[in-house]
């Protein structure tokens, strides 16, 4: 890189850096607040820069060719965020840097540049933290689908149940399907593992797709099965095994169960 390069792509970094301050506040305060559906946000940027930092060698051999294409992503992404700025719209302002970054790639480095980097800036979509509004109502639908599903489970493995919009009734004790139990914290977090997944994977670009959409139905299952398991030992052994260490152990369970469904499909896709 020429001196006047590296210069360019420092005083846009830091401009950014500056604007965004108030942004990463936000984020930050999202991903660290009690009960919070984004704690694996601190992981993403790391995980981005760990992506660049494999492609090190491929980006020492491109060629710098800055494009003036990066002024269209780097100013439309600096009017969304004075405009979320005005209206205290946290959600579009990080929305916004996935146009600023990218402006900032083309600008300084070039379009061959921006395509290598493609993956590592695009995960970062998985830190945005979605509006309150939308995590409630997602988390409410999910709650009733996976009770709904999880009811028919018990039923159809001889244990009598019925439910009562969040409440699971057997015959001998309940389970409350409240928002944690709802599985958004890990659907949220599995998608952003499958594209992971589907990124290292090596298969085809349509297999990739594949395993990457599984991901959702996975997430959603894993917590079929972890409700389903809650209702179970509520009712053999009472509603108060149902919470605790068995809870917060199927909690870590449902994450697990993921997984290995993630890879047996990556297998099968191979």
């Amino acid at each position: 890189m020429k001196k006047q390069d590296i210069i360019k792509l420092a005083v846009l970094s830091a401009l950014v850096i500056i604007v965004y301050i108030p942004t990463f506040i936000w984020m930050i305060d999202r991903w660290s607040a009690k009960d919070t559906y984004y704690s694996h946000g601190f992981l993403v940027p790391l995980i981005s820069g760990f992506i660049v930092w494999l492609k090190r060698k491929q980006l020492a051999q491109l060629k710098v060719e800055p494009s003036a294409w990066g002024w269209l992503l780097f100013i439309s992404g600096i009017l969304i965020q004075g405009v979320s700025a005005l209206w205290r719209v946290h959600f579009s302002s990080g929305f916004s840097l996935l146009l600023v970054i990218p402006g900032v790639v083309l600008l300084s480095l070039g379009k061959k540049f921006l395509r290598e980097l493609g993956f590592a800036l695009a995960f970062l979509v998985f830190m945005l933290p979605l509006p309150l509004v939308a995590i409630a109502q997602l988390s409410f639908n999910l709650k009733i689908f996976a009770a709904q599903i999880s009811v028919k489970v018990v039923n159809l493995i001889g244990v009598p149940a019925i439910r009562q919009g969040s409440v699971i009734r057997t015959m001998h004790s309940y389970l409350m399907v409240e928002d944690p139990c709802s599985g958004i914290r890990s659907l949220i977090a599995l998608i952003a593992l499958g594209a992971l997944m589907a990124y290292f994977a090596s298969i085809s670009r349509i297999k990739k797709i594949a395993l990457f959409v599984s991901s959702v139905p996975i997430a959603i299952a894993s917590n079929v099965v972890r409700i389903v398991s809650l209702s179970l030992v509520s009712e053999m052994y009472g509603a108060k095994w149902s919470t605790g260490f068995f809870h917060d152990m199927m909690g870590i369970l449902v994450f697990v169960f993921a997984f290995v469904g993630l890879t047996l499909v990556n297998k099968i896709l191979e």
